[in-house]
């Protein structure tokens, strides 16, 4: 999988207006079209600038975890992967978008995709492996051009 990687600028605001209330996913309701404050999106998913990143995502061996071709995944190289995780990882030489599993014996780990077509990789003290970053948020286009 190929990923292209951007670093992350928070010098200007992307200001978009926001619902004070919250968006059913039920009934819709009439109340609900009260607009209110603007949100800056930099400061809704960017927590650590300096240790953030995004990360274009090629490719689909992560679609049924809802990380498609062509999105953009925010990625902080700040925080401490946890088990569950999704992660960009550098194995063997390579980047890949996975989520991070530690194996209950605690000696070695997984990278494991969500696509029946793709495997789990086995991550153990022999392989040049690096979690180069958590992936915070994904963002994909539901309205393609």
């Amino acid at each position: 999988m190929k990923l292209t990687i951007h670093k992350v600028s928070t010098q200007t605001e992307a200001l978009i207006p926001v619902a004070t209330s919250g968006v059913k996913a039920g009934f819709p309701s009439p109340a609900q079209d009260y607009m209110g404050d603007e949100i800056d999106l930099n400061k809704e998913i960017v927590r650590h600038k300096e240790a953030t990143f995004y990360v274009r995502v090629e490719g689909d061996s992560m679609q049924e975890a809802g990380i498609f071709d062509q999105d953009l995944a925010v990625v902080d190289k700040s925080l401490e992967p946890r088990d569950g995780d999704f992660v960009i990882a550098f194995i063997d030489g390579e980047f890949t978008i996975k989520q991070f599993q530690i194996d209950k014996s605690g000696e070695f780990g997984w990278l494991v995709p969500w696509n029946d077509h793709f495997h789990r990789i086995k991550v153990t003290a022999d392989d040049r492996f690096l979690i180069w970053g958590v992936v915070t948020h994904v963002l994909h286009t539901l309205r393609h051009k």
